[in-house]
C-alpha cells in the first residue's frame, strides 16, 4: 500500500520547544544549516525513488528561496507550513489569516507554485482553533494535515477520526489527513507517524504501527519528519530538560531509521495518496466523535 511521506521544512531554531527559549527577532542571527540538511533529505529520497510533500515555512521560502526551488526541481510537492511558525491557537483569526497569506506569497515568490496543502506548526489546530479550517478553504487550500488525534500537552484532538476525511466548513470542504496512529482501545490511540516518535522509540514500534494501519485498517499512513532531525551536529539551543530531550534525543540514529522505513514501505506525496475526491463531506462534530 502507498503511504504519504511529509517533511516539515524549518530551521533547527524554529521548533516550538526551541522558540520557547529564544527571541524570534533573532532568527536571522542564527547560522543556517538547511542547505546541507535538504541535500541529505533529497539524496535519501532519490536513493529510494520516493516522492514526498514538503511543508515549507514561509520564513524559509523568503530567506532561502533557492531551497524551495531545489525541492521543486527534484520533483516533490510543495505545501505550506505557516509563515512564522506560530501556534494557531495563540493567534486571532485575523492574525492567522495574515500569517497564512504571507506564507503563500513567500512560497509563490520563491518557486512559482501556489500551495494547496497546509500543516500548522506543532499540529496546533485543536478544538479551540477549528475555525482555522474555514480560513484555509478561503485561502484556496484543498488539504490540511494539522489535526493529531491524540492527547498531548501542546496539541491533539482526542477522539478525532484517525483516517482521512473530507470535512465540511462554512466556506466549503477540505480534506483532513491526520498523522498515523494505531488504536489501542476504543478510547486510546498511540502515535506512530514519525518525527519525535520515530527518533525516541525503537524502529520496530513505528514499522509495526504502519503495518497494522495498512493491513488491519486497510488505510495508508501519513508519516512526517523534519530536516533538522537528521543533523546530529546542529547547535543545542533548547533550554530545559524536557525540551532538550524532545528535540535532540535520537538524532544520530534518525538517518538509519528513515533508510529502513523507505526500504520497507512505499511512499508518495500527500495529494497523490489522498486525492481531494468527491466523497460526501462530514461535519466537524461528527469527525471529532470519531
Amino acid at each position: 500500500m502507498l503511504n504519504a511521506l511529509t517533511i516539515d521544512v524549518e530551521e533547527y531554531f524554529h521548533p516550538a520547544e526551541v522558540q520557547a527559549s529564544g527571541d524570534l527577532d533573532r532568527w536571522v542571527l542564527y547560522p543556517s544549516r538547511m542547505d546541507e540538511q535538504i541535500r541529505m533529505v533529497l539524496d535519501l529520497l532519490d536513493r529510494h525513488q520516493t516522492n514526498a510533500t514538503f511543508f515549507i515555512l514561509g520564513w524559509v521560502a523568503e530567506k532561502r528561496p533557492h531551497i524551495v526551488r531545489r525541492i521543486l526541481h527534484a520533483g516533490h510537492e510543495i505545501a505550506c507550513h505557516s509563515f512564522a511558525h506560530n501556534l494557531v491557537y495563540n493567534l486571532s483569526p485575523q492574525e492567522f489569516r495574515r500569517d497564512t497569506r504571507q506564507a503563500i506569497r513567500a512560497i509563490e515568490d520563491a518557486c512559482g507554485v501556489t500551495p494547496r496543502a497546509y500543516r500548522a506548526p506543532s499540529y496546533s489546530i485543536t478544538e479551540r482553533s477549528l475555525w482555522a479550517l474555514e480560513t484555509l478553504v478561503e485561502c484556496g487550500f484543498t488539504h490540511d494535515s494539522s489535526i493529531y488525534p491524540i492527547s498531548h500537552d501542546r496539541y491533539g484532538i482526542p477522539g478525532f477520526g484517525r483516517h482521512s476525511q473530507l470535512l465540511q466548513t462554512p466556506s466549503g470542504p477540505i480534506r483532513e489527513i491526520p498523522i498515523a496512529t494505531v488504536e489501542l482501545s476504543s478510547k486510546q490511540v498511540a502515535p506512530v507517524g514519525g518525527g519525535a516518535y520515530l527518533r525516541l522509540l525503537p524502529y520496530c514500534y513505528t514499522a509495526a504501527g504502519i503495518r497494522r494501519i495498512n493491513q488491519e485498517d486497510r488505510q495508508p499512513a501519513c508519516v512526517y519528519f523534519h530536516p533538522w532531525e537528521i543533523d546530529p551536529e546542529q547547535p543545542r539551543i533548547a533550554k530545559g530538560l524536557l525540551p532538550r530531550l524532545r528535540t535532540y534525543t535520537g538524532l544520530s540514529a534518525m538517518q538509519e531509521k528513515l533508510e529502513r522505513l523507505l526500504d520497507e514501505f512505499s511512499f508518495s506525496n500527500l495529494t497523490a495518496v489522498y486525492p481531494f475526491g468527491a466523497a460526501e463531506p462530514v461535519t466537524l462534530s461528527r469527525a471529532i466523535a470519531g
